[in-house]
């Protein structure tokens, strides 16, 4: 049967400053082979905390926290090239030396090439919700998948998440609550409220409409 995933490859072309980026940066920030265990040490050049965000969209916010935490390491996941150009382009542009990009599926990558234990924190905002109860099955915070991201984590490492549709938060919460070997660093069936996630355009013209953001934030315990 073909596996179920939580995102469709969307048609969209590239803007030239996209395609000049996957063409010539790339090579440079991004890695090419999907199936490899990623030796973090040789990718980086150093041995530093790995922080993977799972569907980082244009990179607004992964861009940010790469700046903003010099002394860690971080991974995006993101299937959509345009995305991918888009931040391989900042990436060069402040010359960053702590991000590198994978253009694949998250699980896969999770499965393939990600030690057990070996992250720090995986960052899941603003995943498509599946509006429809008919595409529910699609989205990607399962019991399934999330048993996956913990299997990844370190022990003590976290699982950071965010949407601005409330069904979706409250099928978060659910999940999580329910998913072996995590706390809530909140309290039990608390969302968090003070995180060191960037506000961006995205959101605030969310907040702008009257959406409210919600974010969960559990921690691997075991």
């Amino acid at each position: 049967m073909r596996a179920i995933r939580s995102y469709v490859i969307r048609g969209g072309r590239l803007t030239s400053s996209q395609q000049h980026a996957l063409d010539n940066y790339w090579p440079r920030y991004g890695i090419a082979d999907t199936t490899a265990a990623l030796d973090s040490e040789k990718v980086f050049g150093r041995v530093a905390p790995l922080v993977m965000e799972i569907g980082f969209g244009m990179g607004d916010s992964l861009l940010q926290m790469a700046i903003n935490n010099p002394d860690k390491n971080f991974i995006g996941v993101e299937v959509h090239r345009p995305g991918v150009g888009r931040l391989l382009h900042e990436i060069e542009a402040h010359a960053l030396n702590n991000l590198r990009l994978y253009c694949h599926d998250a699980k896969e990558i999770l499965r393939d090439c990600i030690a057990d234990g070996q992250l720090d924190t995986v960052q899941i905002f603003f995943p498509d919700p599946w509006h429809k109860k008919k595409h529910n099955k699609r989205r990607l915070v399962q019991l399934e998948f999330m048993s996956l991201v913990r299997q990844k984590l370190a022990i003590g490492g976290r699982v950071h998440m965010a949407t601005d549709w409330v069904p979706y938060a409250e099928h978060m919460m659910e999940v999580m609550s329910a998913a072996p070997g995590y706390t809530n660093a909140a309290g039990t069936g608390q969302f968090s409220i003070d995180t060191d996630r960037p506000i961006t355009k995205f959101e605030k013209r969310g907040h702008r409409l009257g959406h409210a953001v919600h974010d969960l934030i559990f921690v691997r315990n075991a």
